[in-house]
Formats: C-alpha cells, structure tokens, sequence
C-alpha cells in the first residue's frame, strides 16, 4: 500500500496498491487515520463487488443505512444510490442528490464519522465534487466573527432541501411538511465543535442544513449572522472558486473516504446532464459532537 500526497494546493492523499478484500488489520489501521489526518483519502484502481464494498466498509465503523428507502440499492439496501440512470425501464437510487453543500446526515443527533463514496458510472465531461474543510474554514475565520459565535448553537434541519418521495404525489404539501418535521426534527448543536478524533474546532454548519443559529439561552441571533459565516467559509459562491473550495475529480477505479464531520460538500451538476451513477456507504463510530 503506497501513500501519494497530491499538492499544497488540493486536498486529500491517494492510495495504491491496497485490495481491500484482503487488507490487514495494519492497513486498516493506517488508512483509518489518514482520513482523519488529510481529511479524504482516494483508493485508486479498485474493482469491489457491492458485497465486498460493504465488508470493508465495516472495517471502519458501523453501516448506516439512510433512513429514506427511496436512495436504496435494489439488493443492497444499506448502499445509497445517486443515479440517473434507469435499469430495466425503472429509477433506481435517486438523481441529481448533493447539490448543495452539506455534511451527511448533518441534520441528525448522529452523524456519520466516515463517508465512502464509489463512482459506477462517471461523467465524461462535468464530473467531481467540491469541498471545504471547515476545521481550516474556521481557523482562517476573522477574530471579531469567531468571538460572536463563540457559546452559539447552530439548528439543522432536512426541510430546506428534502426531495418529494414518489409516494408524496398528490399528498398535500402540509402534510409531508409536517412528517417530515416529525420524522427528523430539528437537531441543535454546538456551533463549534471538538473533533471527537483528533481534537480540532471545526465550524459545524452548511448552507444546505444549517437553518438557524442561537446563543446559550436559545435565542435567536437572526439570519445576518449565518449568512456572514456562509459567506466567510465561501457557501455563497456559486462559481466555487473561493480559496478553500476545492474540486476533486474521480477517475474510473476510485474509492473515496472521507471525513464526515471535517468536510461539508457540494455535488457537481450541469444544466445538461450526463450519465452518473454512485454508491454511497457511511458508517457511524458512535461519537458524539461535544462544544469546544
């Protein structure tokens, strides 16, 4: 298993020559820390059944299967399915998810430690997803912004970007408003957060969960105040091309892994689409995300 650092400039390591179905409890070991030191890390050259794909991935933790049965692999359904694809006539996964930024599963009590995310189908031209380390995005915060958020929780909830199930047709809209509150209620946390591994603040919002922010005593302290640290942490640049944001593209053979609760992240999509299709496992280490 050989490490490759990839620029100043990028993010992440890649990795060669590692076959998961036959990894070590070393190898494990070492790449489980990687994705906590360089935040992603990228297997290159990887052939995984969906069977085997799931056993490495419960090497790193427990496998969490998303709550919606929509985004579900039709035999595998603790993968979830990004795709626009259709098999045999029928939709399967759920098209054109992520296109906003966010960390997994963000508006729940439990967030995922690791993401994996494993390209089937890979657009020739429009491909990738973009990042930003959000333990940097806070460290490079000015001083005057830091001190305001300082004690301040942040709310997160799904409903800004829940997708309408195909059992919602014809449902009304208030009424899948109020499942859907009832379903996954608003979560509240710690503004900044204590990396539960390695011990680093991280500023825990996203544009696409994040809905509000409160001091200790619960109270509101307005829209102004998120929307300044979105556009701090470059969430309102539509171009991407913020410093901080980065783009990585994956190539036939990728294996992606990253760290869920130091990365938000935003899909790349296209007004023409072209052909996609990704597997999406995550696992959970049973940390909880604890202030500063």
């Amino acid at each position: 298993m050989e490490f490759s650092t990839v620029s100043a400039n990028q993010l992440g390591i890649t990795v060669r020559g590692l076959i998961p179905q036959v990894a070590t409890d070393d190898e494990i070991r070492q790449l489980h820390d990687a994705v906590f030191e360089h935040k992603l890390v990228i297997l290159k050259n990887q052939d995984l059944p969906s069977p085997d794909y799931l056993e490495f991935a419960r090497r790193f933790g427990d496998v969490v299967r998303y709550y919606e049965p929509m985004y579900e692999h039709p035999e595998h359904p603790d993968i979830f399915v990004s795709s626009n694809v259709p098999k045999d006539g029928k939709q399967i996964g759920v098209p054109r998810t992520g296109k906003f930024w966010h960390s997994d599963y963000q508006f729940r009590s439990d967030p995922f430690a690791i993401t994996f995310i494993y390209p089937q189908v890979i657009p020739i031209k429009n491909r990738g997803t973009f990042y930003i380390n959000m333990a940097d995005a806070y460290r490079r915060l000015p001083g005057d912004l830091k001190r305001e958020i300082e004690g301040t929780y942040s709310v997160h909830s799904v409903r800004k970007y829940f997708k309408i199930r195909p059992s919602d047709v014809y449902r009304p809209l208030s009424e899948v408003i109020r499942e859907v509150e009832t379903k996954t209620p608003p979560h509240i946390c710690p503004t900044v957060v204590k990396h539960p591994r390695t011990g680093e603040p991280v500023l825990y919002i996203s544009e696409g969960f994040t809905v509000g922010i409160q001091d200790g005593d619960g109270n509101d302290l307005g829209e102004d105040l998120l929307q300044r640290l979105f556009e701090a942490t470059g969430q309102l640049d539509d171009s991407c091309s913020q410093p901080g944001t980065h783009l990585v593209t994956p190539e036939p053979g990728d294996l992606l892994m990253w760290d869920n609760r130091s990365l938000i992240h935003r899909a790349l999509h296209t007004p023409t689409p072209e052909p996609t299709v990704s597997h999406r496992v995550t696992v959970s280490d049973g940390a909880t995300l604890q202030p500063v």
